[in-house]
């Protein structure tokens, strides 16, 4: 499947879990997702940790991407996160994107994928999208962590952010700012 070949070219960062879905026999993945990868740091091959990331992705794939969700330090990522990952996303993949130095929600169509863009300088995707979509910490009891990725994409199929406009992407690259993300936590 597609995320085990992810783990295994190194493009999964900070893995949660990956694990199969009982339901749709998809596989579902929380972590952060490499956009560039590091470079090889010594004569072993080893790599420096990724230069560019998705960070705390929540996907649901097969051969293909069907729910896409996470977090974009600076909008200016989004292009090349569709670069390295557009052969992969399925034509009705559901995507919502958190972006840290973005000034106002909004909706791109890219490569006829529609791209729900929401900013956020501090928080979490995860609890992010269960606000947005109105979903309560009690719609999952129970379930495993794949299960309750699911539960997520279910949700998100029947999402039509109206209030956000659509717009192109040039458009959506100048509402940024420089809002950095606010990390919190031991120094």
């Amino acid at each position: 499947m597609l995320l085990t070949t992810y783990k295994e070219t190194g493009r999964l960062f900070y893995s949660n879990f990956l694990e199969s879905t009982q339901e749709s026999g998809m596989q579902a993945y929380r972590g952060d997702l490499v956009i560039v990868a590091g470079e090889v740091g010594d004569d072993k091959g080893h790599t420096l940790p990724p230069k560019e990331l998705m960070r705390e992705a929540v996907i649901l794939a097969d051969d293909k991407i069907h729910m896409l969700v996470g977090a974009l330090d600076k909008m200016s990522s989004i292009t090349g996160l569709v670069d390295y990952y557009k052969d992969d996303f399925a034509d009705d993949m559901k995507a919502v994107l958190f972006v840290v130095n973005l000034t106002s929600p909004a909706q791109v169509d890219i490569n006829g994928i529609n791209f729900v863009l929401i900013p956020m300088v501090q928080g979490v995707p995860w609890n992010e999208l269960m606000e947005e979509l109105a979903l309560e910490k009690s719609d999952f009891k129970g379930q495993k962590p794949a299960a309750k990725l699911e539960t997520m994409y279910s949700e998100l199929k029947g999402y039509k952010p109206k209030r956000y406009p659509l717009v192109s992407l040039d458009d959506v690259m100048a509402m940024t700012n420089t809002a950095v993300r606010e990390i919190h936590g031991a120094l």
